[in-house]
């Protein structure tokens, strides 16, 4: 039972009173008799009440300090005393309505009204009787209602069952008071003395610790027997937790006081090493008080600081808790709390920038620049978040360095690859020992702002483990909607990442949880030209690399066709790291050359490289004879960006079974099933008799069998081959092609469309063919990337085979009969 009206009765002057029973009227049944049959208005002043319910025969204060109460209560305090007492169902109203108060309400007599100094005045209300409130009359200046009375349905006078349990709210009444330490056994003469069964359980039903609403529900109840029930269950509970508490707090006693001898002896300890000479906490602890002075704190984290620093103080410096909570207070002071770098949003500047560190990708720097113009539009951060995916080697986090260069801002980058422990994006709870805060908040520690260019690299190589999946705790990270209040488990104190740019990185999007990927916009990074590879050797990789070997370009230079044939011959990727490191190798020669005193080409020559590199490793994918049947090149989409493959098929006495090799999946072995298929059903088509297939068992193979392939890119290519195969005539020169196949002879378009040109040129295709549907990728590719291809577009594996199959017939050919 709450302490709460007890209080604040006593702490008002009782001179204001006649005597001391005026502070809880203890009613008879002759007065709840009388107040019962007083006759209720037909309308009245209601006051709405934000957190209290006030009962029938029940004194309590209230204090008014809006001005409709207050004109309401001087009105009605001058003229009948009589108003209505009404409940609001959201405290937090100012200025509640007819549908912002309960409708079941208390008629209140007003008793005294005390102004106070502050302008409020405080009312002590009496209860009458309950009434509904039937229809609403006015609002102003103050609210005013039509009311009913709500008859209260009684027990009879020889109801045992209801005098018991009055009888047991008595005895739980009384018994709770002497268990808890706040109520003055004042009450309990109080609780003695009532002689109105009705007016005990709504006097027991005000002072319980009970929320509005349930309060509103006991007094809404038209059986007083019921309400005496249900007070009777929440008095049981209460009592319960008083003597849970109670129980809990005699055994924990005498560790509090030991803990408190302890804090004692150390604050004298303290005072000695102070005398001696030595260096106490409480100096740490003003340059703490220091430090908090100058952050730039929120009201809710300013307290939040002074409740854990007061804790800090409180703690005995040798527990083991002593460090973490001292390590969570320097974490909390040297963050940047609202400290931001200013943005020097001049575009031209940025793209000038951008156009330096990086050849080519100029779609990405176009939008990388859009990005850019938004923000400085819209002065805020709540843009989408931008992953770059693509293969290895393209660029993709030298991106964001140059943007954050461009933007005058800190450059963080964390590595996602592997990581599998939601922890270390959210943080540990600081109440295990070695407790840290999460990534996030560790970087942005680092960067000293709170608006840094963020890099989250290889975003799809997150795992999930038994310790949580980190890529949901990305989610609220990368949600412009939730990161204002990114809540890490160390810090406990919601930190603003709403101004942070961040840049994530990928290889592969099916890797990424779908959920995240929805709140990242997608920019696709594919890969460089042969000629661009050449110009980034040029102007970047080969410059950087001689400064971090020591050398300068007097001691080596090398000239544009060396760089070329590095590319083609070394190199089989689509970013440029790989030949970072051909060039590295040439370089490290020339550089042991030098330090041996020893003669050397100050200009790199074509021997030298084939001196250093050994002979070119990647010439034989680009020149695969059309003299034998069945031979056919392809295009693929890898990891690691587009690459040519070649399909091989032959042909052998047998019994008309196909067999295949090279470690093909699922989908390339459907393909080829179909390919056969289709040739069998449209034999004639092809000039090959109907049981010719049947004499001959077939054999097609992809080499490089040890790397694993599989998709649709090689339908069109295989059913190509077994032609050529079966017809013994040559495939067109310098030709490659993707795309898939169905039974009926349709070629169906595929993906990965630009990772395959580039591929096709730099294997020195002259000629691709592609599904129609393809032709919008096509387009949306840079025009002089395409210089020197021809395409072939096509919807019928007919028109396939008129491009692709020559009337030639091979050399040694055999004869299908």
């Amino acid at each position: 039972m709450s302490n709460q009206k007890i209080i604040a009765f006593e702490n008002l002057s009782l001179q204001e009173f006649d005597s001391e029973a005026e502070l809880i009227p203890l009613l008879t049944p002759e007065d709840e008799e009388e107040m019962t049959n007083e006759e209720l208005p037909l309308s009245l002043a209601i006051l709405p009440l934000r957190n209290t319910v006030l009962f029938p025969g029940v004194v309590i204060p209230i204090t008014a300090g809006r001005d409709k109460s207050i004109k309401l209560i001087n009105e009605a305090y001058a003229d009948s005393k009589i108003i209505g007492v009404v409940a609001q169902k959201n405290e937090e109203d100012e200025d509640p309505t007819k549908n912002d108060i309960h409708q079941i309400g208390t008629v209140a007599k007003i008793l005294r009204v005390l102004k106070m100094p502050d302008g409020n005045i405080t009312v002590i209300l009496q209860g009458k009787k309950r009434f509904e409130i039937d229809a609403m009359i006015s609002e102003k200046p103050y609210l005013k209602a039509n009311v009913k009375e709500v008859p209260e349905k009684r027990p009879g006078k020889h109801d045992s069952e209801f005098s018991t349990i009055v009888d047991s709210i008595k005895e739980l009444a009384i018994q709770i008071i002497k268990e808890s330490p706040n109520i003055p056994t004042e009450a309990t003469f109080a609780i003695k003395n009532i002689e109105s069964q009705s007016f005990l359980i709504n006097f027991v039903s005000s002072n319980m610790n009970l929320s509005v609403e349930e309060k509103q529900n006991l007094l809404a109840m038209h059986v007083l027997k019921e309400r005496a029930l249900e007070t009777l269950r929440f008095m049981n509970v209460e009592l319960q937790k008083l003597e849970l508490k109670n129980d809990i707090q005699s055994k924990v006693r005498f560790d509090l006081d030991q803990q408190q001898r302890e804090y004692f002896l150390h604050q004298q300890m303290k005072t000695i090493q102070e005398e001696l000479g030595g260096v106490s906490n409480e100096q740490d602890f003003e340059e703490m008080r220091a430090r908090a002075k100058k952050q730039n704190w929120n009201e809710k984290t300013q307290k939040h600081f002074e409740k854990e620093f007061g804790k800090l103080q409180r703690m005995n410096p040798q527990a083991p808790d002593f460090g973490i909570q001292r390590n969570y207070l320097d974490l909390m002071l040297e963050l940047p709390w609202n400290k931001f770098s200013k943005d020097n949003f001049d575009l031209k500047h940025a793209q000038k920038v951008l156009d330096r560190d990086h050849f080519g990708l100029e779609d990405v720097k176009k939008r990388m620049i859009e990005h850019l113009a938004v923000l400085k539009l819209r002065n805020d951060m709540k843009s989408p978040i931008i992953c770059l995916t693509g293969p290895p080697g393209v660029g993709k986090t030298s991106i964001g360095k140059s943007v954050a260069e461009a933007l005058g801002r800190e450059y963080v980058r964390i590595s996602l690859g592997g990581l599998r422990d939601e922890a270390e994006i959210r943080g540990h709870r600081k109440t295990y020992i070695g407790a840290m805060p999460g990534r996030v908040i560790q970087s942005i520690k680092k960067a000293t702002t709170s608006n840094p260019v963020f890099i989250l690299d290889e975003i799809d190589k997150l795992s999930v483990s038994n310790h949580g999946d980190p890529s949901s705790a990305l989610l609220e990270v990368l949600d412009p909607e939730q990161n204002s209040e990114f809540y890490d488990n160390f810090l406990e104190v919601g930190f603003d990442l709403s101004k942070v740019m961040f840049i994530a990185t990928s290889n592969n999007m099916a890797n990424i949880q779908p959920a995240l990927k929805d709140r990242m916009e997608v920019i696709k990074m594919s890969g460089y030209t042969i000629e661009e590879k050449v110009e980034i050797a040029r102007q970047h990789l080969f410059p950087k690399q001689l400064k971090e070997h020591g050398l300068n370009s007097k001691q080596l230079t090398i000239g544009k066709k060396q760089l070329e044939k590095i590319v083609e011959g070394y190199t089989r990727e689509s970013g440029v790291r790989s030949l970072e490191q051909r060039i590295a190798q040439v370089i490290r020669n020339a550089a042991k050359s030098i330090a041996m005193e020893e003669e050397y080409n100050k200009k790199v020559t074509d021997e030298d490289i084939i001196s250093v590199l050994g002979s070119p490793k990647l010439e034989r994918d680009k020149a695969e004879g059309n003299d034998v049947a069945g031979v056919v090149t392809g295009l693929a989409w890898t990891s690691v960006g587009g690459d040519i493959l070649f399909i091989e098929s032959l042909i052998s006495s047998g019994k008309g079974n196909l067999t295949l090799t090279g470690n093909l999946g699922t989908v390339m072995k459907e393909s080829a099933t179909i390919a056969l298929e289709y040739i069998k059903a449209n034999a004639e088509i092809f000039g090959l008799s109907n049981d010719v297939i049947s004499k001959y068992n077939i054999h097609l193979h992809v080499p490089e069998g040890a790397t694993p392939k599989d998709g649709p890119s090689a339908g069109i290519a295989m059913l190509t081959s077994l032609v050529s195969l079966l017809t013994q005539r040559k495939i067109k020169k310098g030709l490659a092609m993707t795309g898939e196949i169905t039974l009926r002879g349709k070629v169906l378009p595929v993906g990965g469309i630009k990772e395959k040109i580039l591929a096709a040129k730099r294997a020195n295709i002259k000629e691709i063919i592609l599904c129609h549907e393809n032709k919008s990728d096509i387009d949306e590719i840079r025009q002089d990337y395409l210089e020197g291809l021809t395409f072939h577009y096509v919807k019928e594996m007919s028109e396939v085979i008129a491009i692709a199959v020559t009337d030639q017939k091979v050399k040694n050919a055999k004869e299908i009969k």
